[in-house]
């Protein structure tokens, strides 16, 4: 069963957004999102994408950006995965969801 899930990056909870942006970019990487003055930046160099979060959440997350998060829901759910936050079902459009690996690595699947 085919799942597609979109645009992959890592989302790393930073404790200083300027040290951690200016490293990224000595590495090539260029911000393309987001506000410093609002604690994150989304950064990208080339198909690799990294979103520094300064104070946001406790641990890095694993994020994933489908174009059906719900279609995708329903798959998992079927296999008997347990998701930590589910989206709605009832609605459309943006919508995300939670769970985490064996080992206990957030996983966020968040269509915008």
């Amino acid at each position: 069963m085919d799942m597609e899930l979109g645009t992959f990056s890592v989302s790393l909870a930073v404790k200083d957004l300027a040290a951690s942006r200016a490293f990224y970019e000595t590495l090539g990487f260029k911000a393309i999102h987001g506000k410093a003055e609002d604690n994150w930046l989304i950064l990208q160099n080339g198909e690799a994408k990294i979103g520094l979060f300064q104070g946001m959440f406790e641990e890095n997350i694993l994020t994933f950006n489908p174009k059906d998060v719900r279609s995708i829901q329903k798959t998992l759910k079927s296999q008997g995965i347990k998701l930590e936050k589910e989206a709605d079902e009832t609605t459309e459009g943006p919508a995300h969801l939670v769970l985490h690996d064996p080992d206990g690595n957030m996983i966020l699947i968040d269509q915008f």
